[in-house]
């Protein structure tokens, strides 16, 4: 009970010894607690020293205990103020970390400008994390693809748990291919049990993260991720990045929804039709929508069937004839 202020268990017992019979000695009090008699001295060393124990008047080579509401609460005075002198320590820290990140964040700020280029995954993985941990308000993506990768959802588990506890924003729009992969759906339904946002898309222009609407990060090169991104801060180009994420939000199917239109058309079958019309073949529709050739094929057949076309090219002039696109 006492610990807190630095009295041991056998010196408090000592103390207490000597609260009950202030008349003992050492060997006296010694014998009572069956301890040998250097260890009773020690607590009274250590007793004097906390003035817990002052030498008798009438008798020199006797010591009386203090009583314990002055002693103890002259300690426990003692105690919190040196608990006041580590707070400001600890807040004095805190200010000089602050003065340090902020004079880092100038110069890198400076040497950045609008735009900075990162090479390579390493790179970008690095400044996501620093991005992930700075959010106060908002973060806002794309992930296209369909399913993601378990290193990466792994990855940014830590980094959505800490941001949500913090009361940040996350909205996050998937191609609607990641419904097929049980891994990625799992996580999706992680993040909207902790408060994340979640919703998908047919078709996605990119990858995308935006943070606080004061920067966003796009990749080098669309086609292939691991090259690298840019981080961009300009804010007229952020901006135009924050107007084309609530556009697709605005379309894309919340999570757990299974949305058709008036003609019955899910956004997947719709896209598809648009394709279609574009002239993209099968195997270039898979890679747009992140799927399977198979599923492309199956549901283009099942498209056909609907419209009662005979070809891929009577199919398209059907669903136009209807209004279907």
């Amino acid at each position: 009970m006492l610990d807190p202020l630095a009295l041991d268990p056998s010196t408090a017992d000592v103390y207490r010894a000597l609260l009950q019979h202030p008349e003992w000695g050492i060997g006296d009090i010694a014998r009572h607690l069956s301890v040998p008699e250097e260890r009773v001295r020690e607590a009274f060393d250590l007793l004097a020293d906390m003035a817990l124990l002052r030498p008798s008047r009438n008798h020199p080579t006797l010591f009386r205990p203090v009583r314990p509401e002055v002693g103890l609460a002259s300690l426990l005075a003692q105690t919190e103020a040196e608990l006041q002198r580590r707070q400001q320590q600890i807040a004095d820290t805190r200010a000089a970390i602050a003065a340090i990140a902020m004079e880092y964040d100038a110069i890198h700020d400076r040497e950045r400008g609008s735009f900075d280029r990162l090479e390579g995954l390493e790179q970008v993985r690095s400044r996501l994390e620093e991005l992930a941990y700075a959010a106060q308000v908002e973060c806002m993506s794309f992930m296209p693809g369909g399913a993601q990768t378990q290193e990466a959802m792994e990855a940014s588990e830590p980094l959505d748990r800490q941001a949500l506890e913090r009361g940040v924003r996350i909205r996050t729009i998937y191609q609607d291919s990641f419904r097929n992969d049980a891994d990625t759906l799992r996580y999706a339904q992680w993040l909207a049990g902790l408060g994340g946002q979640t919703r998908s898309s047919p078709t996605l222009p990119m990858s995308l993260l935006i943070v606080d609407r004061s920067v966003a990060m796009v990749p080098l090169d669309p086609g292939d991720p691991r090259l690298g991104a840019m981080e961009v801060s300009a804010g007229g180009i952020v901006t135009a990045l924050c107007a084309l994420f609530e556009q697709v939000w605005a379309v894309a199917v919340p999570f757990g929804e299974a949305r058709v239109d008036e003609h019955g058309l899910s956004p997947f079958e719709y896209e598809l039709l648009l394709m279609l019309l574009d002239g993209q073949t099968d195997e270039g529709a898979a890679r747009r929508l992140g799927v399977s050739l198979r599923t492309v094929r199956r549901t283009m057949s099942t498209l056909m069937a609907r419209l009662d076309a005979r070809s891929r090219f009577q199919a398209g002039a059907c669903a136009v004839q209807r209004g279907w696109i």
